[in-house]
């Protein structure tokens, strides 16, 4: 990475990586998919990574692409790279949704997908509480550590367990400004480093 500044992501970094923190992509990654993304980590161990991209929102909504679906307006999200012609989902309702898996204490994902069906049919779970997401991001775990060694990632603890600020489009942005000075200077960084 070209930093302008006087030090360095690896500085910054306090945080290890763990189930339920966030992985920040650095201002000039150019890999198309993780490019300013924010991945919300559902799994971390020494058999891998796993989770899903926040923000890359899909022009789609849930009934655009699940046919036997029932009536629900929410948007689906790119989650990442890894099985993109699969659904998933992380939400808030695990007390009621079996099989929910536990992120931290407010948020879940996956479950009983046709459990899920009914209680958005008996409007029992609403749109802001679950994210839909097509594919997953995946690293095995020596390639996550690697790319953070890299300095290609700054790790968050999340900011909010409200799957609706989840959904805030400018996330990458507002998570670096929230974080302090230091970060909050990445996050005014142009895309293409030979504008700095």
């Amino acid at each position: 990475m070209n930093n302008p500044l006087d030090y360095t992501i690896t500085e910054l970094n306090k945080l290890k990586p763990k189930k339920g923190r966030l992985l920040i992509a650095e201002p000039f990654m150019e890999d198309p998919y993780f490019k300013r993304s924010v991945v919300l980590l559902t799994e971390y161990n020494t058999d891998g990574a796993f989770g899903f991209m926040l923000n890359k929102p899909l022009e789609m909504r849930i009934n655009d692409i699940m046919k036997d679906f029932p009536p629900f307006d929410a948007p689906v999200f790119m989650g990442g790279p890894v099985q993109p012609d699969s659904l998933f989902y992380v939400h808030t309702q695990g007390k009621f949704i079996e099989g929910s898996m536990k992120i931290n204490d407010s948020l879940y994902w996956s479950g009983n997908f046709d459990q899920l069906k009914q209680l958005i049919k008996d409007q029992q779970i609403f749109p802001n509480e679950i994210k839909f997401f097509i594919g997953y991001s995946g690293w095995d775990y020596e390639q996550l550590s690697e790319e953070i060694k890299d300095e290609s990632w700054i790790i968050s603890d999340i900011n909010s367990n409200n799957i609706e600020e989840l959904n805030d489009e400018d996330l990458w942005q507002s998570t670096l400004q929230r974080m302090g000075a230091e970060f909050s200077l990445l996050s005014n960084f142009p895309e293409d480093p030979s504008l700095n």
